[in-house]
């Protein structure tokens, strides 16, 4: 692979997943072009190639980049994800998700770029009949967050009938941890991942973690999710990159541990590693918060060959950790 085969634009390369992506880009022979706003990215996170600041939304801006980098392809991350804000204001989602990406979507069209990564996700199944979940799973989401993903799904899917894209969507589930070597890792605000808030309810940041929900059909009543180790998450992007660069059609893949934590073993779990006690507090159930969400990641693994290296739970909490230490008591920019 040679010149400007190796150029992959990362449209939100500066966020906690695409900072992750880009290092394994990096760490695999390619180079990553970070296209991002910095609207919830971070400068410091962008290690491995150029940045590029811009929106998806600005069609000229994002022409010129293609133009100047000629990739071979595109991963896709750039994106509103929180669920909750979703319902509060999801002509904003719809705005930023869709026609962000429809906005990417043209300009690879205009500029002959038929590869694309897409980060998507298991909110796009709603409230799942079947657990573990299969990739054959009916699409049913239930907050406008979803739908969005699952509207570029639907785009990309159209696209790729007509020959015009070849496209990997890859629907994760609980993305957490933080980079091995303590580079980069979770920074969000506001932070609403249960794992970040845990930890910094145990190093004295927070009075305490709110549970929503204590009397969900589980065995002790809390949400049951699937918590995959975030490098893990961007060694399946690689995965999926070399797959459609090596000639591979368009594809769909789950991307989960295929176990299950609920709220309070994480807390549990957390406090074991930390050394601290975690205040709780039970609040009332989140709207649209499933029970139990778990993949089923056979389906990667047999045809692109992933292999999970760090996401058992020790791992997951000890780098996340570890990061809450090196980085966040510091403060970053």
């Amino acid at each position: 692979m040679t010149g400007n085969e190796k150029n992959i634009i990362v449209t939100g390369g500066a966020g906690y997943i695409g900072s992750h992506a880009c290092k394994a880009l990096a760490e695999a022979g390619f180079t990553p072009i970070c296209f991002d706003n910095l609207s919830c990215g971070h400068k410091w996170a962008v290690k491995w190639g150029p940045l590029e600041v811009g929106d998806i939304l600005d069609e000229n801006r994002l022409s010129d980049v293609l133009h100047k980098y000629k990739p071979s392809a595109v991963m896709h991350f750039a994106a509103l994800s929180y669920v909750g804000e979703s319902v509060t204001n999801p002509l904003e989602y719809y705005r930023n998700n869709v026609i962000g990406s429809y906005s990417l979507l043209k300009n690879m069209l205009s500029h002959e770029i038929e590869k694309i990564i897409f980060s998507s996700t298991c909110a796009v199944y709603g409230n799942p009949s079947d657990i573990p979940l299969t990739e054959k799973h009916i699409k049913n989401p239930i907050n406008p967050y979803g739908n969005t993903k699952a509207v570029v799904e639907n785009m990309m899917e159209d696209l790729s009938l007509i020959n015009k894209i070849k496209y990997v969507s890859l629907r994760y589930f609980n993305a957490a941890g933080a980079d091995l070597d303590g580079e980069i890792g979770e920074l969000h605000n506001p932070e609403t991942h249960l794992i970040p808030l845990v930890l910094q309810t145990a190093a004295g940041s927070r009075t305490h973690i709110d549970v929503y929900g204590n009397d969900y059909a589980t065995p002790d009543g809390t949400c049951i999710r699937d918590y995959i180790h975030v490098t893990d998450l961007a060694d399946a992007h690689i995965k999926a990159l070399e797959y459609l660069l090596e000639g591979g059609k368009s594809n769909i893949y789950n991307l989960g541990t295929e176990t299950g934590y609920s709220v309070n073993e994480i807390i549990d779990q957390a406090s074991i590693i930390t050394g601290k006690e975690i205040a709780t507090l039970i609040a009332p159930r989140r709207p649209g918060d499933p029970p139990s969400l778990i993949a089923d990641s056979t389906k990667i693994r047999q045809e692109l060959n992933w292999k999970l290296r760090y996401s058992e739970l020790g791992s997951i909490l000890s780098t996340a950790w570890n990061w809450q230490h090196l980085n966040l008591d510091s403060s970053k920019p």
